[in-house]
């Protein structure tokens, strides 16, 4: 059974920092893509940050410079480094593996808030 558990949401004052982990058990994420989804209140569910199997990483423009993703492959977890967080950062964030050689998401965590006062 795969799943995906993510951890280390909570409220945080606008500055503030938060670091998420994402947990996978039942798959190898060494040979998958790894990616962290956010998805506001009345919106649509963007990719925020992404990083391949080979370690090459992405963002999308709003958290560029503020946001850091990681992986251990060893510890089958994936990181997400939040710094300067804004009340737009506001949102339920997702864990998602990618099918390998490939960027079509496998698999889904079942998400953790997040929620940045001003």
């Amino acid at each position: 059974q795969v799943q995906l558990v993510e951890s280390g949401g909570g409220l945080v004052q606008a500055g503030g920092s938060l670091r998420l982990s994402c947990a996978a058990s039942g798959i190898s994420i060494g040979i998958r893509g790894m990616g962290w989804y956010r998805q506001a209140p009345g919106k649509q569910r963007e990719l925020v940050a992404r990083i391949s199997r080979g370690g090459n990483t992405r963002y999308v423009d709003s958290v560029k410079g503020r946001f850091t993703i990681s992986r251990d492959n060893a510890q089958s977890t994936v990181y997400l480094q939040m710094n300067s967080l804004k009340p737009e950062d506001t949102a339920v964030y997702y864990c998602s593996a990618e099918r390998p050689n490939s960027d079509y998401v496998d698999y889904w965590g079942q998400g953790t808030q997040v929620t940045v006062s001003s």
